[in-house]
């Protein structure tokens, strides 16, 4: 089970990189169209439920991969 300092991280980390990827993104394959916003909240959601996710369950994996 994941400690609370790496929920905090994964929250995070997981917030602030999506809401970046996923800005550049849109606006260069959507531009900059009434609903910009929109598609871009929603791909945001998406995006940070899945890295958030990866972060918490496969960084530990993949941390003891490298660690051998």
């Amino acid at each position: 089970m994941p400690t609370k300092k790496e929920i905090q991280f994964a929250f995070w980390m997981s917030s602030i990189t999506t809401l970046v990827v996923t800005f550049v993104l849109v606006s260069v394959n959507v531009g900059y169209t009434q609903d910009f916003i929109f598609v871009w909240i929603r791909s945001w959601c998406i995006a940070f439920v899945l890295v958030g996710l990866s972060i918490l369950f496969l960084a530990p994996q993949i941390r003891k991969q490298m660690n051998k």
